[in-house]
């Protein structure tokens, strides 16, 4: 069943293209790894019990994340267009446009404070290498983010060097870049994996992973930490995968694609467990439940100091975490930019004056963890602005938004045709009528599961 106001969607070949499946599979899947890959999942896993956490995270990535990719993908796809553009084709003179906005705006402002975090891998790249956290990381860190100005310089150049890659396009910038940094991505973390196996602990770390702890499974709360990792982890509702899927061939096999970006994305996460659980338990007074900055950036180098050759280990690690950040800000900074170009703007100025909106934008997040205690510690919100950046964005725009593209995709654009599209030049898609139902009932419920838990954890707290 053919969509009527889809005929006029005619691709823009100006736009570009990936070269290869392949090429998209790595861009794509370097959008979904991230720094939640390596310190959010890994942190997940500790609260949640263990491996009994995994096996709920595998369940929602298939079950419930994995549909929307496919209706991300095939809406990108069909309109050829940027987030906003595309819900404008499909469903013209209707405010669904919005939806494809929201995206937008959410990836902006994730990009304002991720850039910030990014910033931190790559001044650690230095600091693992030389021993500079000496033997008080915790003390060294929370001076190091409490220096405002050297904060807004390492964003920026974060956000130089993602601008210098996207300003190549997508085949000679950001599809090259995905071929280059990926495959090291993986390599580095099965190294460090491997060496974090020989480390003392490394057995009991192994065993707090992988094996379950059943009584938490019935757990609401694991569950919808589940659920949101998952959800997060992939990218979904900002925008990011409609914009890649946007410059995909008819011929490419979304399904097929959209199976290796998220078992990719997967494998990122399941082997950073293999990393931080052997490493931390070898580390005394190890609390697996916690992580983030606490665990990367104070825990982690305090470690790294006392191994042999710990100056070499940490160093890749930050290298690790460095590259995951910039896949992820590249495919962020790319969907302003997709909007811009589509509009018939220049695609390096496009480039060029979005990087100096974001660094704008960032300057609040580095200055809110001890250079400015106005922004350290918000007043009406009881929290610093970065957390709140990520609080708003993470926890509310990007679910609002997955649960308005399930429900577009299932029942305004409709699941027909979205599955037409992904049989286009005849393609295969064998379970057609499970990924319409999935679409249509379990994931808008499951992503309203999300944003209920999560309005009842704020009010509860």
């Amino acid at each position: 069943m053919d969509n009527p106001s889809s005929q006029n969607c005619a691709p823009d070949e100006s736009r570009g293209s990936w070269g290869s499946s392949v090429g998209f599979i790595l861009a794509a899947a370097g959008s979904a790894v991230g720094l939640g890959n390596i310190w959010g999942f890994p942190m997940q896993v500790g609260k949640g019990g263990g491996a009994i956490f995994v096996l709920l995270y595998l369940v929602c990535v298939f079950v419930i994340c994995f549909p929307i990719l496919i209706a991300e993908l095939a809406i990108g796809r069909a309109a050829a267009r940027d987030p906003i553009g595309a819900f404008q084709c499909l469903k013209p003179r209707t405010p669904w446009w919005v939806v494809g906005a929201l995206g937008v705006v959410a990836g902006v402002g994730i990009l304002s404070f991720y850039s910030v975090i990014a910033g931190w891998t790559l001044a650690y790249v230095w600091y693992a290498a030389t021993g500079a956290a000496g033997t008080d990381p915790g003390a060294f860190f929370g001076g190091f983010v409490a220096d405002g100005s050297k904060n807004v310089w390492l964003s920026f150049a974060v956000l130089v060097i993602t601008a210098g890659i996207i300003i190549g396009g997508v085949k000679e910038g950001i599809e090259k870049a995905s071929k280059v940094m990926m495959p090291a991505l993986f390599l580095i973390l099965i190294l460090l994996g491997l060496r974090a196996l020989t480390l003392p602990g490394a057995v009991q770390g192994l065993a707090y992973y992988l094996k379950p702890d059943f009584s938490k499974a019935a757990n609401i709360a694991v569950l919808n930490a589940a659920l949101g990792q998952a959800f997060f982890s992939l990218s979904l509702g900002m925008g990011a995968m409609m914009t890649y899927g946007s410059y995909l061939s008819k011929k490419t096999m979304v399904i097929k694609s959209a199976a290796w970006v998220a078992g990719l994305d997967t494998m990122v996460a399941l082997l950073a467990g293999f990393l931080i659980f052997p490493a931390g338990f070898s580390l005394a007074g190890f609390n697996p439940a916690e992580g983030g900055p606490g665990l990367i950036f104070a825990v982690l180098p305090g470690l790294f100091a006392t191994m042999p050759g710990g100056a070499l280990f940490g160093a890749a690690f930050f290298v690790l975490l460095t590259i995951a950040a910039l896949t992820s800000a590249i495919s962020l900074l790319e969907v302003p930019t997709a909007v811009l170009v589509d509009r018939g703007f220049c695609r390096r100025k496009s480039v060029m004056t979005l990087t100096l909106f974001v660094t704008i934008l960032a300057v609040p997040s580095a200055l809110s963890q001890g250079a400015s205690p106005a922004l350290s510690k918000l007043p009406l919100f009881g929290m610093d602005f970065l957390t709140l950046m990520a609080t708003v964005w993470n926890n509310w725009a990007l679910p609002i938004g997955g649960l308005l593209i399930a429900v577009f995709a299932g029942w305004v654009w409709g699941a027909d045709n979205v599955v037409a599209e992904l049989k286009a030049e005849g393609n295969p898609f064998p379970f057609a009528r499970a990924w319409s139902f999935l679409i249509k009932y379990v994931c808008p419920a499951a992503i309203l599961f999300i944003i209920l838990m999560t309005a009842r954890g704020m009010f509860a707290g």
